[in-house]
């Protein structure tokens, strides 16, 4: 029997993974994720701010959409 700390460890790192992939793929089509217009970087000397505001948002869109379905998936 696992314990529930070590389950939540493997569901943590099995997220992380699906994350690190779908970034991976994202790249790899070619979709300027961190790159879009909208996202804001201020270069003064050694100084760089980088404020990703564009990424934000099509992020938090796609992900609303997702779990959406997803709870809709697992009501019925």
């Amino acid at each position: 029997m696992m314990s529930p700390i070590a389950r939540i460890f493997l569901l943590i790192g099995l997220a992380f993974l699906i994350i690190g992939g779908v970034i991976f793929l994202v790249e790899r089509l070619g979709i300027p994720v961190g790159r879009l217009p909208g996202d804001i970087r201020i270069q003064r000397g050694n100084l760089t701010c980088f404020i990703p505001l564009a990424t934000t948002i099509l992020l938090s869109v796609v992900l609303t959409v997702l779990l959406n379905l997803i709870i809709r998936l697992f009501k019925k």
